[in-house]
């Protein structure tokens, strides 16, 4: 009985695909180094894992790698960085903040006459 629904999921299909065209002789090479590189990302993450628990447990610092955005690329410039320039005395307004003699003049009182 068939409902219609694919039970493979859209990467197994297009692995499914790929392995179709290949030779007989190809298949099993690549089947083999595609479990060998999923094996290994767990057993790598695993490691990874145990020994910051051991570092945890012995007290020494825990090496953390940065976060996306964090603390690397663009963000950290060292010697590059822009200098922080010293605090300005209070500036004359400028562009369209600062109209001068063409600007509106004020009228005394409280309303229009």
């Amino acid at each position: 009985m068939s409902t219609g629904v694919p039970l493979a999921s859209a990467k197994g299909e297009i692995v499914q695909a790929v392995l179709q065209f290949m030779p007989d002789w190809v298949q099993i090479p690549a089947l083999v180094l595609i479990v060998l590189l999923v094996v290994g990302s767990w057993g790598f993450k695993l490691k990874r894992g145990i020994d910051r628990r051991r570092a945890a447990r012995a007290g020494q610092a825990v090496q953390v790698t940065a976060r996306h955005g964090e603390g690397r690329g663009a963000d950290y410039l060292g010697q590059y960085a822009p200098q922080q320039a010293a605090p300005q005395p209070e500036r004359q307004p400028s562009g369209a903040d600062f109209l001068g003699a063409y600007a509106p003049q004020q009228r005394q009182g409280n309303g229009p006459a």
